[in-house]
């Protein structure tokens, strides 16, 4: 048996790093979008009706709208190997845009959105307008989304992760430019300024990925081999569907931990710190949701598995690390309170509620794993039954906050999250194992070398 290439040195955990880092990066300053909007909107009139009217009502239904489109990044990473192929995702990704955009309006511009909003998701009567004045402010998000994703995933296909996390530059760059230029007029509702960033982020960072992923369509794209069986309809759907469902099936939590949590005691105020605890929890946990497509991406090479695993538990425990840290020190008050401006009431709420999220971030790192594990195997239907489950638990525990009635929505909202992410990382590990015992037979190095490996990469 010949030495793999993780006996070279080429899937060593470095190997693993350079791989991730512009991805975790990407995603890391996407994570610091709700941060500085929230920061924004905390120094500006009314600030707790218009955080709650973001994070309650438009940010839940713009992602419920999108999530058709969400999974392209996977698709695309996964499936874009020659033109033909990359050819069958952009017509998905263009009707797909258009029509999910055509809903956005719909649910945003007509009486619908009362229908939805007040009747369904039972928003409290102070955010119900301006909630609907950010919606309509974000009507471009779907279509950008789904560009900027599915061309993100032919940049992770032929190695040019790095241009991703350039992408996420210019995005939070545009934020910052809406953000500063809104609170220096200080006349806009703080809904109207943090729309209109995330808008221009999205829109800003779609025009970046349509330039760097020329030369690739052009220079690499366009001469790879063609891949037999050539990618059709039939295999596409159902390579799709069920990453399609996954993302819509998880998504969906949100409007209902949203719906909750407005049946729930200091409903506003919940929801106004939900925006500003999930940006910081976002932050950490995006360190292990980029992990998923550096598993798709690497796990066919020879080698790669064992050197993924360590990084997977290299990676949980730092992060696991990181939220401790800043959940068991001064570092989490002065997040709350001189950072976002929090009343010292809500901050001691908020500081209390960071400990239920203290697991997410590993968990995070795990489901990457698992589920990029299932993702390259081309099984996604695993994904989707997680997803199922990771619904159920959180109608379980919000229907139990609901009916006792007397604990605080924020606390019942992340103990929902918590609860959902850990049972659904253990679906994703049931049908991983499989997958996961035939790879490292794949990669058991040759007697002898196991050790060396092992002392290269510790």
């Amino acid at each position: 048996m010949q030495i793999t290439q993780e006996a070279e040195g080429k899937s060593s955990l470095r190997w693993v790093f350079n791989a991730w880092w512009p991805l975790a990066a990407s995603w890391m300053l996407m994570g610091m979008e709700a941060p500085l909007m929230s920061a924004v909107i905390a120094r500006l009139a009314e600030p707790e009706i218009n955080m709650a009217s973001y994070s309650g009502v438009v940010f839940p239904l713009a992602l419920i709208v999108e999530s058709p489109i969400i999974m392209l990044l996977a698709a695309s990473t996964a499936l874009s190997k020659d033109l033909p192929s990359y050819q069958l995702l952009r017509k998905y990704m263009l009707s797909a845009g258009a029509l999910l955009t055509g809903l956005h309006v719909l649910v945003a511009f007509t009486p619908l959105y009362y229908i939805v909003v007040a009747g369904i998701m039972g928003a409290q009567p102070e955010i119900i307008e301006p909630a609907r004045v950010g919606l309509m402010i974000m009507t471009p998000w779907t279509w950008s989304i789904a560009y900027r994703r599915f061309n993100q995933g032919v940049l992770i296909r032929f190695g040019r992760s790095k241009s991703v996390g350039m992408g996420t530059m210019v995005r939070l760059s545009a934020n910052i430019v809406v953000l500063a230029i809104g609170f220096s007029l200080g006349s806009l509702p703080g809904i109207v300024i943090g729309s209109a960033a995330v808008a221009s982020g999205v829109m800003a960072e779609a025009l970046y990925v349509s330039i760097v992923v020329r030369p690739v369509l052009r220079e690499e794209l366009r001469l790879s081999p063609i891949v037999e069986p050539p990618l059709t309809w039939r295999f596409f759907w159902g390579f799709y569907i069920p990453l399609m469902l996954t993302s819509l099936l998880t998504l969906l939590a949100n409007p209902i931990a949203s719906a909750a949590i407005n049946r729930l005691p200091l409903a506003i105020e919940s929801l106004a710190i939900w925006l500003v605890i999930t940006g910081l929890i976002f932050i950490l946990r995006a360190l292990g949701i980029a992990f998923n497509e550096v598993v798709v991406a690497l796990l066919d090479t020879p080698g790669a598995y064992l050197s993924l695993r360590r990084f997977t538990i290299l990676l949980a425990l730092v992060t696991t690390g990181l939220l401790l840290a800043i959940a068991a020190t001064p570092l989490a008050q002065f997040w709350f309170r001189d950072i976002f401006a929090l009343r010292p009431e809500l901050v001691l709420i908020a500081q209390r509620a960071l400990w239920l999220a203290l697991p997410l971030p590993a968990l995070s790192v795990l489901q990457s794993w698992y589920q990029g594990t299932i993702l390259n195997d081309g099984a996604t239907r695993g994904i989707t039954e997680s997803v199922v489950v990771y619904l159920l638990t959180s109608v379980v525990v919000l229907g139990f906050g609901i009916w006792h009635g007397k604990i605080i929505g924020l606390y019942i909202g992340l103990s929902a999250l918590t609860l959902s992410v850990a049972t659904q990382t253990f679906w994703l590990w049931l049908r991983a194992r499989r997958i996961l015992s035939d790879l490292g037979v794949r990669d058991r190095p040759p007697e002898g070398i196991a050790q060396f490996i092992e002392e290269m990469d510790a």
